[in-house]
């Protein structure tokens, strides 16, 4: 069977003592798991000993469907190494380990997963890994914050399919990878300040972000970054901002409070419930808007609305 690998890391300011100590309890994994945040209801079970060779985390919901993880070998400050088994919605069997890396201060952490695949599912591979190492990252993410600052600055409330107003903004367009999206969107943003400026134009509508297409394999992003824009204002036939409207209708809405570090988080909840509950959405673009922005708003008080329309 054709084998798969990913593997994910990130830098904690902690020693890998302290990290260990974090990642080899299974009571922490409830509260860094990058998949639980979507199904708040989903129950969860851990072994009477948590940080033990055998010990066991299991969970069930009706998005996160059903699995456990199984400590097999531990190395207090070196790693941990897993046996995953996802139960339902189907069953396989994967290996996963974490590894800890002192670099001066802090440490370095790895995480990977080894699995397999049947022969005719060859083709999925690059979509499962491209979807694995996101949600890694996510999860290192959420580790780093939780050692480091012992809480996580990221709350994501799933609003439901809510009727929306119709949406026009004006901006730029840029791609990017999965790995550098908050870098790119920075620049893209100093690049529509300058030609809003230079136009005349007012930035006193909301700053919003619009995905026009996922290029999955690649792991690219194709977007919009600018302001919402009234109907009433005329832009300049000569400018280079692009003028996107979304029409009013059906939209399933996830909030996101705290770090733009942890967007992610939204952004998985709201494609894991649209797939759960079989949304069907339209294909003009996904939009978030920066209800509040900094340095006005502390960082872990951040509101982003995330938008899916729908059709």
């Amino acid at each position: 069977m054709p084998a798969w690998n990913v593997t994910q890391k990130v830098y904690i300011e902690a020693p890998a003592s302290k990290v260990y100590e974090a990642v080899s309890d299974y009571r922490t994994w409830t509260t860094w798991s990058p998949w639980l945040i979507a199904d708040p209801e989903a129950s969860t079970k851990v072994s009477e000993i948590p940080d033990a060779v055998g010990s066991t985390y299991h969970w069930q919901g009706a998005v996160v469907g059903e699995g456990e993880l199984e400590h097999l070998r531990l190395e207090p400050g070196k790693s941990v190494e897993d046996e995953l088994r996802f139960l339902k919605p189907m069953k396989t069997t994967c290996k996963t380990a974490l590894f800890f890396q002192s670099h001066g201060e802090g440490t370095e952490v790895t995480w990977t997963m080894d699995a397999t695949l049947p022969w005719f599912l060859f083709w999925m591979i690059p979509t499962i890994k491209r979807m694995v190492g996101m949600d890694y990252q996510r999860g290192l993410n959420m580790l780093k914050d939780l050692v480091e600052k012992g809480r996580i600055d990221s709350k994501t409330s799933v609003r439901g399919v809510e009727q929306v107003a119709a949406v026009r903004m004006a901006g730029l367009s840029g791609r990017c990878s999965v790995d550098s999206v908050s870098e790119a969107m920075e620049e893209t943003l100093q690049q529509v300040n300058a030609e809003f400026e230079r136009e005349g134009l007012p930035t006193s509508g909301p700053m919003i972000a619009v995905y026009t297409k996922f290029l999955i394999k690649e792991g690219v992003f194709e977007y919009l970054m600018g302001y919402m824009i009234p109907e009433s204002l005329i832009l300049p036939t000569h400018s280079s901002l692009r003028d996107w409207r979304q029409r009013a209708g059906r939209a399933l809405h996830v909030e996101h409070i705290g770090s733009y570090r942890h967007l992610g988080n939204a952004w998985s909840v709201a494609n894991q419930i649209a797939r759960y509950k079989k949304l069907k959405q339209c294909r003009t673009g996904t939009y978030e808007i920066y209800t509040t922005t900094p340095p006005q708003t502390p960082e872990a008080l951040l509101q982003t609305d995330i938008y899916l329309p729908l059709r």
